[in-house]
Parts: C-alpha cells; sequence; structure tokens
C-alpha cells in the first residue's frame, strides 16, 4: 500500500508551472533563512543544485524543469512585461 504522505513527482511534473516551482523554491529558501535570489541565481548560472534547499522537496522539485527552460520563461515574462519608464 503506498503512504498517503508520497509525492508522486513524475505526475507533479507534468503539472507545475516555471512560476509554480519558482515561488515554491522561494518560499522554501525564505524559510531557511537564505536570500532567494542569490540563492535561485547561483542555481541558475551554475547548474549546481545545492544552492537549493532539500527542505520541502525543493531541490527535487527545481531539478524537475530543465534550467535552460527556467531561464527562456523569466527572459519572455521580462520582455512580455516591461514597462518602459
Amino acid at each position: 500500500m503506498e503512504n498517503d504522505k508520497t509525492i508522486n513527482f513524475e505526475s507533479v511534473r507534468s503539472e507545475l508551472t516555471t512560476s509554480d516551482v519558482l515561488f515554491q523554491i522561494k518560499f522554501a529558501l525564505e524559510e531557511k533563512g537564505y536570500d532567494y535570489k542569490n540563492q535561485m541565481i547561483g542555481y541558475l548560472l551554475s547548474g549546481d543544485p545545492s544552492y537549493i534547499p532539500r527542505h520541502n522537496n525543493s531541490r527535487t522539485i527545481v531539478k524537475s524543469l530543465d534550467r535552460d527552460v527556467i531561464i527562456e520563461d523569466l527572459l519572455t515574462f521580462y520582455m512580455e512585461n516591461k514597462i518602459d519608464g
């Protein structure tokens, strides 16, 4: 019998958006007392998952998305929402 607290990341992976993943990671980093911007930038630039804590399965969740996809989504969001001022 499967434990009802077990998360099947294969099924979650297809449901989570980049935004969902980034906010989950942000909250986990803040809960652990980390500066989420520095930690996320470190991960995105280096690919080293040790920038993301295991807290709340954050490291597993962030690795469910390709870093290139995260960067592409961030750039697309920024360019589509940039207000010249």
